[in-house]
């Protein structure tokens, strides 16, 4: 089957570095835009060297995050290589993503101001830190921080244990999948109207919006919840349980799938006690009936007790290591995961599919600045 290319015709240009910019050019790129990454020619993007590991002398986190593109280097300090940089943006871009630090394109004649006025139907956005606006929008940022100051590392992982962060780049990847929706959305008006738009989103901004439920509840209660590990604060059970042999996630989430669970652990006095007969009171007892699951899931490896909750309809999943979701049989009939052409590495592609087709670029991940003697008429693998 063919893979849908509905981008095709769309040039991107690409001016960040790390996570953000570059998840999202990843996705514009299988989506079939062509993405010009601009690099500095001292070293490129940084996340070149993160590793390792590495994969043919590049970072795999690179490998992943920027296959399907060009890449070309420019010095921005250089007023001729920037000149240049400029005029190719004007002549042939329809979008331009940046998360680089506030104000350093203003200072090499790149200003989205500048740009937007000599292209009317440039649509550019900013992918910031801390925001536009406010007293910390000068500010540089990276996920860990964000995590930390919008709140998400305090509702993640237990009470009076130290600070987890959430093992994925959560922040960058999400601010750059909003990016993405902002740049579409903004292509869409481009097509009524003509003219392109300034859009932006930033770090701290997708760390509110995960937030969302958290801060609501607090609005309404005045409670500043303490984390719950891999529970949430306002239903229980729904967590993972302990079992003779591992973990196994348990999501009973409203009062019929409780008495489900109880049923099918041999629990049925649990489902009996009226204190317990809605969600609201097993919140409020949440520890002294934790207590009595986790002593019947502790009777069960992991498999019966995942069989014996099929059984009953209660949704459960096993927490699976990196190794066992990539050996999954699921993830396999998916196919999200391929490698490129001429390479054997297989990396993610995006959780979209057109008509049963997933989009995809086939391209690898570009050589610094492979694509600097190029002509800019060059396609989109």
């Amino acid at each position: 089957m063919q893979r849908p290319q509905p981008l095709s015709g769309i040039t991107v240009y690409e001016l960040g570095h790390s996570i953000a910019a570059p998840y999202a050019g990843l996705v514009l790129a299988d989506l079939g835009a062509r993405v010009v990454k601009v690099e500095n020619p001292s070293g490129g993007d940084y996340a070149r060297g993160w590793g390792p590991p590495f994969w043919n002398d590049a970072a795999t986190t690179f490998l992943a995050m920027n296959r399907g593109k060009e890449s070309i280097s420019v010095d921005f300090s250089d007023p001729t290589q920037a000149e240049g940089l400029r005029r190719r943006i004007v002549a042939e871009a329809d979008a331009v993503i940046q998360n680089l630090r506030p104000g350093i394109l203003d200072r090499y004649g790149l200003s989205p101001h500048r740009l937007s006025d000599e292209a009317p139907e440039l649509v550019w956005c900013d992918i910031g830190a801390f925001g536009s606006q406010g007293p910390l929008a000068g500010r540089p940022g990276y996920d860990p921080l964000m995590q930390a100051f919008s709140g998400v590392m305090s509702v993640t992982g237990e009470g009076g244990r130290p600070p987890i962060r959430v093992g994925v780049s959560v922040m960058d990847m999400a601010a750059g999948m909003w990016a993405v929706i902002a740049i579409l959305t903004a292509l869409i008006e481009r097509g009524k109207t003509g003219r392109g738009a300034q859009v932006s989103t930033s770090l701290y901004e997708t760390g509110l919006a995960w937030m969302t439920g958290h801060l609501a509840g607090y609005c309404a209660s005045g409670e500043v919840r303490m984390p719950f590990g891999s529970g949430v604060a306002e239903i229980v059970p729904y967590q993972a349980f302990s079992t003779a042999d591992g973990w196994l996630m348990v999501a009973a989430g409203n009062d019929n799938l409780f008495r489900k669970l109880c049923g099918a652990i041999g629990r049925e006095d649990l489902a009996a006690d009226p204190t317990y007969a809605t969600n609201a009171g097993r919140v409020a007892r949440r520890g002294e009936l934790l207590s009595e699951i986790e002593a019947s899931a502790r009777a069960h490896d992991t498999e019966t007790l995942a069989a014996l909750l099929d059984a009953a309809g209660v949704p459960n999943a096993p927490i699976q290591t990196v190794d066992q979701v990539m050996d999954h049989p699921q993830t396999k009939a998916l196919r999200m995961v391929e490698p490129v052409e001429g390479d054997t590495l297989p990396l993610m592609g995006i959780p979209i599919s057109f008509d049963g087709a997933r989009p995809r670029n086939m391209r690898p991940a570009p050589l610094l600045g492979e694509s600097d003697d190029r002509r800019s008429s060059h396609a989109a693998g």
